[in-house]
C-alpha cells in the first residue's frame, strides 16, 4: 500500500461511503473473475435493519454460484 494511489483509493469508496452515510446494510459477495484472474465483488444493499434478511440473500448468492475459486496472483 505504500504506493497506492490516494486518488484511486478515495474513487473506490465512493461505492461504499454512500450506503454507510445512509445508514444501510451492505454485504459484498464474490461474483467471479476478471481477465487477469483477480477476483470481481457484487455488492448488495438491504433496507434499513433488515440485515438477517441481506445475509441471507448473500448466502443464498454463494451457494448457488458455487463460486470457490482463488485468483493466482496474489499480493
Amino acid at each position: 500500500m505504500a504506493n497506492a494511489d490516494p486518488v484511486q483509493m478515495y474513487l473506490n469508496d465512493v461505492f461504499t461511503v454512500t450506503v454507510n452515510l445512509a445508514g444501510l446494510p451492505g454485504i459484498s459477495v464474490p461474483a467471479g473473475l476478471d481477465r487477469q484472474g483477480l477476483p470481481l465483488g457484487l455488492q448488495l444493499i438491504g433496507r434499513p435493519w433488515e440485515e438477517g434478511d441481506l445475509l441471507n440473500v448473500a448466502y443464498s448468492l454463494e451457494r448457488a454460484a458455487g463460486f470457490l475459486a482463488k485468483p493466482a496472483k496474489w499480493w
